[in-house]
């Protein structure tokens, strides 16, 4: 089987429900609620049932980012080391794709962990109404904070693009 050939799998992740930013306050400072650390040690534990095992977890240096995948983690999704992107924080949805490129050749799993607008137009663009039914209804209902996207992709992180995926899954908390 050539690389080219094999199955890659996307996991895209709003952070999890944080708490408003304190007067003055900064907004990349901002917390992940007790609801939202449940929820998301909730998904940790949901990707493990499916067998989803992380091979590289990229997140904004946002702290609601980096505690939704600490929570992950807990749940018991734990074995990637964890890459800080700073693309991922006010970025552009092209900024999600180059950061999927840059993934290692070899990780057959990649879950991101990112912020609205950006990672629910990047799971569109993404799988552009490729895949399951279900999963792209439940996507057109909204991306709350704590919501997944599971897609596939068939070749080379390098080569990935938009429209070259497929929605299997869509998960809200």
């Amino acid at each position: 089987m050539t690389r080219a050939a094999e199955s890659k799998t996307i996991v895209l992740v709003r952070h999890a429900e944080a708490a408003a930013a304190p007067p003055g306050g900064q907004d990349a400072e901002r917390a992940l609620t007790e609801q939202g650390q449940e929820r998301a040690e909730d998904f940790g534990r949901w990707l493990r049932a499916h067998g989803m095992g992380c091979d590289e977890v990229i997140t904004s240096p946002a702290a609601r980012a980096r505690q939704t995948v600490e929570a992950i983690a807990c749940g018991g999704c734990s074995e990637a080391e964890v890459q800080v992107e700073r693309r991922l924080y006010e970025g552009e949805v092209d900024d999600v794709l180059q950061v999927l490129r840059e993934s290692t050749p070899d990780a057959e799993l990649v879950l991101v962990v990112g912020h609205a607008p950006t990672v629910p137009a990047a799971v569109s663009l993404l799988a552009d109404g490729e895949g399951a039914d279900a999963a792209h209804e439940a996507l057109s209902l909204g991306f709350p904070p704590g919501a997944a996207a599971v897609l596939r992709y068939q070749g080379q992180w390098s080569d990935l693009s938009f429209g070259a995926a497929s929605l299997e899954d869509f998960r809200t908390p």
